[in-house]
């Protein structure tokens, strides 16, 4: 019997708000994965460093997902001193779980264009598989990608997930989007952004003065 998948959720969760919860709630149930492992990202490169620290980074994504037993929290990338970077992340995913755990890595579909800015992007297919979110009616469109992710899209698309690495595949994602650019200028303007967080976490950054509370 192939073992169940597990899924790799990754990201600065800065803060951690509801379409994060959606798109984990949502992948694990399409693609029946066992669980979910949230990796906050420590320091990560290909995009701007994270407003709030890291502890408290890691403790408003464990108020997130209390309640949710299929989800984990991994907090080695915000407790190291070395630059976050996918491939590392999973490489040691790997070398703990085994060559034959199936790890699936969530990924939104903004995400995954730029793929090819990533450091040592291609490695990522021999570590785990992709599963990107997608919107309704908006199928991911290799004419809108760059020419060498849309050669790895035709080439490992749709294939299943039971092997330990190397398919792409598509989710749909029924839920709104949700900025965590827009719900830090809220919270800083003394607005309740509402739905947009889970629970618990607009009191967590108001307590320790997140964001220019």
């Amino acid at each position: 019997m192939p073992e169940a998948p597990l899924g790799v959720l990754g990201g600065t969760f800065d803060p951690v708000h509801s379409a994060h919860l959606a798109l984990a709630q949502t992948a694990r149930a399409q693609l029946a994965l066992e669980k979910i492992l949230w990796i906050p990202a420590g320091q990560p490169r290909h995009r701007d460093a994270p407003l709030a620290p890291g502890a408290d980074r890691l403790a408003m994504v464990e108020l997130a997902i209390a309640g949710h037993p299929a989800f984990e929290l991994d907090a080695t990338e915000v407790r190291s001193d070395t630059p976050s970077y996918t491939v590392p992340t999973l490489a040691r995913l790997r070398q703990s779980l085994g060559a034959t755990k199936p790890l699936v890595l969530l990924l939104g579909a903004d995400a995954f264009l730029g793929l090819p800015l990533w450091h040592r992007w291609r490695e990522l297919f021999g570590l785990a598989h992709l599963a990107v979110a997608t919107r309704p009616g908006f199928a991911l469109d290799p004419a809108a990608m760059a020419p060498e992710l849309a050669d790895e899209f035709r080439h490992r698309q749709n294939g299943a997930i039971t092997a330990p690495a190397g398919a792409l595949r598509a989710f749909t994602l029924v839920a709104g989007t949700v900025s965590a650019t827009a719900t830090r200028s809220m919270i800083k303007a003394g607005q309740d952004p509402g739905g947009w967080l889970p629970p618990g976490i607009l009191d967590y950054i108001r307590n320790h003065h997140l964001y220019g509370t």
